[in-house]
């Protein structure tokens, strides 16, 4: 049965520690962001990932991303990808997650053996308290797959995947997933459009060609 706590009642250093606490010890939260609640773990922690896997129902071929704190610590990821760093500079903390190589000090087992990861700083004060206190976190989407994503509030919690603590919040400031691009190759791909349009990407990258 997962702990919950409420961000609108309690300290906010509670949750951070309890969060710290959870992660460090191998196990699953659920916190809010800009978009939808996310669902995450130690990115090292194999067993806490293949814990999300399968509190899901999520198909082992669908990637992780890592959600991070802050802009500084994600461009310790995009190394000599330019594309990457002017769009994390002008557009988070931000309803964005963009796709780059994976470093080879990422765990193979975060990317579901793909090549590439997921790079995610919210714009959402509380998550990246969060964040500054749990460290990066492998993350998803906090619903069972198949399902609309988790966007705050008592309805649909019951739906929510197994965890050892929700961080409830109430509603999401968008309530729409992230949009998202690749940027890992010479050009660069829409992915999905979410919550930050497509224009506003391009305007700072240049044209996105769609698969």
């Amino acid at each position: 049965m997962a702990v919950i706590l409420d961000a609108r009642c309690e300290p906010l250093e509670r949750i951070t520690e309890a969060a710290r606490r959870v992660v460090s010890a191998g196990g699953v939260i659920i916190f809010p962001t800009d978009t939808v609640y996310g669902i995450g773990c130690d990115p090292t922690s194999e067993p806490a990932i293949a814990r999300i896997y399968a509190a899901k129902g999520r198909p082992a071929h669908k990637p992780l991303s890592l959600h991070l704190a802050t802009i500084a610590e994600l461009l310790e990821y995009t190394a000599g990808n330019e594309r990457a760093s002017e769009a994390a500079k002008a557009l988070l903390p931000g309803p964005l997650t963009i796709i780059v190589r994976r470093p080879p000090f990422v765990s193979a087992r975060v990317t579901a053996g793909s090549e590439t990861l997921g790079l995610r700083v919210p714009d959402d004060a509380l998550c990246r308290a969060i964040l500054e206190a749990s460290g990066p976190l492998a993350a998803t989407s906090a619903n069972l797959s198949g399902q609309p994503a988790y966007t705050g509030g008592d309805q649909g919690r019951d739906q929510l995947p197994d965890a050892d603590l929700i961080v409830e919040a109430g509603p999401t400031p968008r309530g729409v997933a992230s949009t998202v691009i690749d940027v890992s190759a010479e050009e660069p791909l829409l992915i999905r459009e979410g919550s930050l349009p497509r224009r506003e990407v391009e305007a700072v990258i240049g044209p996105l060609r769609t698969s």
